[in-house]
């Protein structure tokens, strides 16, 4: 169930939005400022609930007109128009709201979609099956060290597989590795390798500090996104391809 902020954030919203609708729909409907004063309606309804705006445009910077559609009989024939894509940044999940406003048509579009938090925590890293892995292969790939989107900080939510890590270690002092870091091959060759080493680094910073680890045991570099596991050109996998290696020394 949703908490009782959660309820009163979602009432909030709706009752915001509801406001820019109702003035909007008061306008005159022969005024020729109606569809800068409806959009204008809507962006302040927007801003009053404390959304930032990442896009926005005007008439032919929105883009031409498309073609009649002939299954729904329809021709966008759009002018006078406005548009704006706004993000509402929650811990329980962001709101995005698209808004367009086409005075060729009379209508207003406006789309609203609610993401939800990735669930981490599922997959789960288990310092005996490393072991075998490493044993087996000479080096272990680990999916449950999580990073934010262009970050070398270790997330929290890496605990449980950090501390497999250190327990492998553990059981295994004569046990060196190197710690590699992937990426996905969005962005620049440079830059992705830049941000493998630095996240590798960071786990290698983490279980020497946090977990007592011996720094000449381990040693971080990354390879960016030159040793993919899956195809980048899918999103599951380039989710594969982003991940953290174990690699015996």
């Amino acid at each position: 169930m949703k908490s009782v902020m959660q309820m009163i954030m979602s009432i909030g919203l709706i009752l915001i939005l509801a406001v820019g609708i109702a003035l909007a729909a008061d306008l005159p409907a022969k005024d020729a400022k109606i569809t800068l004063e409806i959009y204008e309606n809507y962006e302040q309804a927007m801003t009053a609930a404390g959304f930032e705006f990442i896009y926005t445009c005007a008439d032919k910077g929105c883009g031409q007109p498309g073609p009649a559609d002939p299954m729904l009989k329809y021709k966008w024939a759009c002018f006078e128009q406005r548009h704006a894509t706004g993000k509402l940044a929650r811990p329980e999940g962001d709101i995005f709201v698209n808004l367009h406003v086409c005075k060729g048509t009379d209508k207003t579009f406006l789309g609203i979609v609610e993401s939800k938090p990735m669930e981490t925590g599922l997959v789960k890293v288990d310092a005996d099956a490393l072991a075998d892995e490493i044993d087996r292969t000479g080096h272990a790939s680990i999916y449950g060290i999580y990073f934010d989107t262009d970050k070398a900080d270790v997330k929290p939510e890496s605990e449980q597989a950090l501390g497999e890590i250190a327990r492998l270690l553990g059981n295994r002092p004569d046990l060196k590795l190197y710690v590699v870091g992937h990426t996905d091959s969005v962005g620049s060759l440079d830059y992705n390798k830049d941000l493998s080493v630095r996240r590798a680094r960071a786990v290698v910073e983490v279980l020497t500090g946090k977990y007592g680890i011996a720094k000449n045991r381990l040693w971080g570099e990354g390879v960016g996104p030159l040793v993919p596991v899956l195809t980048n050109s899918s999103d599951g996998g380039r989710a594969k391809n982003r991940r953290v290696e174990l690699v015996k020394q």
